[in-house]
């Protein structure tokens, strides 16, 4: 096979990434679109970095070493990249490649100045900008330096921040390739970058231009503060002229200096105001070209804008598709459902079967609608309020949007999303008999799905579970099952309402409903204190448990001494709780069931930390404090003017709440029941179509959506490539941060507390569960790492129902994501442990080990010396 070593500008496109790399193919793209002027140029291709490898094989062994280290491991990265680096520069160009260069610039002319930009296979990749990870070279003169020059380029794959990106992404150093821009330079008076959407709020109808004067690289390497200008609609709607005292130049025989600007241009716009819309029009043409927003490097000259570069803006989050022009306003379903990580296909189209209301998938993650909702005055009152008790950031940002007099139209009351006929049902009597009649539905419900699904395979299974979609969705609309939750919801609210008033107290509530009967996600957590009694007498248990790998804990267990009584209680546990996991609303995610291994480290917790009985000890205690709260409320209550009607209303309530507040975890749990059932009939469809080679391993199909598996049952027959596709799209997911509130214009509306009493430098939040403790903060990210002991506060991202086998031991919370109601939330107040959610960014903020002090009655986290 031929080698190509050197491709012209002009003859690229942006298909040919793995000839010339994310740049190049980006430029030969650019070059193509009518109106827009790249500087001529070449690349040196791909080819010609393999044979350079090739002439270096001790580079193969370091390779394998760079592989084997940890993206935390920066001494060790920095002194095996560098290594690399030398490597590479010290090869010397063989003749023929150096000759292909050296032709290639003839046709420029060789004494011309130069550009020399590395070019990487996984640079500029629409979920992977790499932006400034390899070396660019400026006004480089002359064959030998343009050599020298792409041979740093090369080299600059291994740049210690290349390699750490490349590790902390997953991708395999040896799979990406490096190719070289050789460009004509050019001189400007003034160049920057323009986003063509909003890189902050991801609003895609604004663009945003900084500009300075001289070379862009004042404004890349911070030198200067550029002149910022914000465009929508083609106007110039905002800019800040920065004062800019230096600027990059070049020098005659090559290289570039600073330069001070004289005083009177300093304040000086480095673009007019035409220039600018300009520019952003060249922007929409670059944009509408490579169908997404873009990163664009321009220069100015005398005859008009240059573009040198344009790469995809990676950290936007998409926008959902709507199929219309309207304006659309989506609420994340993720924080409702304290699980804000991405779903794979089978996962998301899953939960769309099975939802209420319609949902639309972006990112990964998932979205619901609310623009009627919001435009209709009446059900946009109940809306509100509705999201703000869960979530005040939602609220708030709703409001922001409905702000802007024209993105949400009015609608008449009477119009789509105002009140279903009837109005609101009846509430429902202060009755535990009525809780225990919907746990005995719930439980039949599933046992017929279970009978029902063993007979079922191939093509009739989806046709049976599409019909058991409409038995979940009927469960779930149960009127008696609606009434029990918002009865426990509403005499919460009540309670904390009416007691604030009377009494001056924040969030009695939440000691009221300690303890509260029927909640079987606190039971699941104290059940596992259970199995902690069974293995604490058995060192030799403990000890295995210490040490295991793998998940089948049962064979091995049982020949401990206690070992059997170990494993059955284990069992008995994965027999009641064994479908939950992290992350449960996606069916793919693994179940304990399926990965007992998960539960060891919190059991081994439960061991060390506490003593025998602890379950039963601390329900116990949980119901003497509620029921002592009671006595004190109810007491003082009697003490005000018309107390006894007071208290007789605060006693209806308290035994309202107590009687239904459990229940609102119960729902939840009859979902992923039935998601397991579902999942272990199609993981053995999964396992026919690896016997029958249609996929390679039962995992593909988490990759496919419930249709696309349907189909490839019916078919034998699978699109390898999709898979791939939907791999690594799932992987690019886990880098975006999904919005609460996400509009039809890519703007992610970021609401706020708008509190002024919290100490400053304080960590506002959501206050769920009340008191204050100070401990030392574990950032947990992962339940697997968790580590707690007594005193410890945990603070994560969030927590779904799985997570509460930890609060047992914690004692306190912080999420950066959670609401009222939520389940984080109501676990917390269940156990008793003060509790602030909806702290944004406190894994990053909060170091693990540091001193903080939650106040869960107030709403905020301080941070101590």
């Amino acid at each position: 096979m031929i080698k190509q070593y050197v491709s012209d500008l002009q003859e690229i496109d942006e298909k040919q990434v793995a000839l010339v790399g994310g740049k190049g193919a980006h430029l030969g793209g650019l070059s193509r679109i009518e109106g827009i002027r790249v500087p001529g140029g070449f690349c040196v291709t791909t080819d010609a970095f393999r044979r350079i490898m090739a002439e270096a094989p001790s580079i193969d062994d370091r390779l394998d070493q760079l592989s084997r280290l940890s993206p935390d491991d920066q001494e060790a990265i920095r002194t095996l990249s560098a290594r690399i680096r030398r490597t590479i520069e010290g090869v010397a160009i063989p003749g023929d490649l150096a000759a292909a260069i050296t032709r290639a610039l003839t046709r420029f002319g060789e004494q011309t100045a130069y550009a020399v930009r590395s070019s990487a296979t996984a640079e500029d990749l629409p979920t992977a900008s790499f932006a400034g990870q390899q070396d660019t070279y400026l006004n480089v003169v002359g064959p030998t330096a343009i050599l020298q020059h792409v041979s740093r380029c090369w080299a600059s794959l291994f740049t210690e921040r290349a390699v750490t990106y490349r590790q902390r992404n997953g991708i395999d150093h040896r799979t990406v390739h490096m190719a070289v821009v050789v460009q004509q330079m050019v001189f400007p008076h003034a160049a920057g970058i323009l986003f063509t959407a909003d890189p902050v709020t991801g609003n895609r109808k604004v663009s945003t231009v900084d500009a300075g004067f001289g070379l862009g690289e004042a404004l890349v390497s911070g030198l200067v503060n550029p002149d910022v200008f914000t465009v929508r609609h083609d106007e110039v709607v905002a800019k800040a002229v920065a004062a800019k005292q230096l600027a990059v130049e070049a020098l005659p025989d090559g290289g570039t200096r600073e330069v001070a600007i004289e005083a009177r241009r300093q304040e000086r716009p480095a673009l007019t105001d035409a220039q600018v819309v300009q520019l952003v029009q060249l922007g929409r043409r670059i944009e509408a070209h490579f169908g997404r927003p873009q990163d664009i490097e321009w220069c100015l000259t005398d005859d008009g804008f240059r573009i040198v570069q344009s790469r995809p803006i990676t950290t936007l989050f998409p926008v959902p598709e709507a199929g219309d022009q309207e304006n659309h306003v989506y609420v994340s379903v993720g924080h409702g459902q304290m699980m804000t990580d991405p779903m794979k296909p089978l996962g998301l189209s899953m939960w769309q079967l099975t939802a209420m209301v319609p949902m639309h998938e972006a990112g990964g993650r998932l979205f619901v609608d609310v623009t009627r909702r919001l435009a209709s005055p009446s059900s946009r009152a109940g809306l509100l309020d509705v999201l703000g008790r869960g979530d005040p950031l939602i609220r708030d940002a709703l409001e922001t949007v409905l702000d802007r007099d024209d993105f949400v139209p009015s609608l008449p009351d009477a119009g789509p999303g105002g009140p279903p006929a009837g109005g609101a049902p009846a509430p429902v009597g202060t009755d535990p008999a009525i809780v225990s009649e919907l746990i005995k539905r719930s439980q039949e419900s599933i046992a017929a799905l279970e009978r029902d699904i063993r007979t079922k395979t191939g093509p009739a299974l989806f046709d049976f579970l599409l019909e058991a979609f409409e038995e979940h969705k009927r469960a779930l609309a149960d009127p008696l099952s609606m009434q029990a939750i918002t009865a426990g919801m509403e005499a919460t609210w009540w309670l904390n309402d009416k007691l604030q008033e009377w009494l001056g107290e924040k969030n009695a509530a939440d000691t009221l409903t300690l303890s509260a009967p029927d909640n079987v996600t606190s039971e699941m957590g104290l059940a596992l204190l259970d199995v902690a009694d069974v293995i604490r007498p058995h060192p030799e248990v403990v000890a295995f448990l210490q040490d295991v790998e793998g998940e089948d804990l049962s064979d091995e267990l049982a020949k401990l001494a206690g070992g059997a009584e170990a494993r059955d209680a284990i069992e008995s546990y994965l027999d009641r709780y064994g479908m939950r996991c992290v992350g449960e609303i996606d069916i793919t995610r693994p179940r304990w069931r399926e990965r007992p291994g998960t539960l060891v480290p919190v059991i081994l917790d439960n061991v060390r930390n506490f003593g025998p009985g602890a379950a039963e000890r601390r329900f116990e205690e949980g119901r003497q404090r509620a029921w002592e709260k009671e006595q004190d409320v109810l007491s003082r209550l009697r003490a005000l003017p018309d107390g006894g009607e007071k208290a007789d209303e605060a006693k209806r309530m308290i035994d309202r709440v107590r009687t239904f507040i459990g229940y609102r975890e119960y729902p939840k749990y009859g979902i992923v029941s039935r998601y397991f059932v579902y999942k272990q009939a199609l993981m053995a469809e999964a396992e026919r179509l690896v016997r029958a080679g249609v996929v390679s391993e039962r995992e593909d199909v988490f990759h496919l959506t419930f249709q696309e598996f349907r189909d490839a049952v019916r078919a034998q027959r699978v699109d390898g490539r999709l898979i791939e596709q939907r791999k690594e799209a799932f992987r690019s997911y886990h880098a975006l941060t999904p919005p609460r509130v996400l509009t039809s214009d890519g703007e992610a509306v970021t609401g706020a507390y708008r509190r002024e009493d919290v100490p400053d430098g304080s960590l506002v939040g959501l206050p769920v569960s009340a008191g204050t403790v100070e401990g030392r903060a574990r950032v947990v990210l992962d339940m697997a790492d968790a580590d707690l002991e007594e005193g410890d506060i945990l603070v994560t991202t969030f927590t779904d129902p799985s997570w509460s086998p930890l609060f047992v031991g914690a004692a306190g919370l912080v999420t950066e994501v959670g609401g009222l109601m939520t389940h984080g939330a109501v676990i917390a107040r269940e156990y008793g442990l003060p509790a602030v959610v909806g702290v944004e960014q406190a894994t990053r903020l909060i170091r693990d080990g540091q001193r903080i002090r939650v106040h869960g009655t107030d709403g905020y986290v301080e941070i101590l010396p």
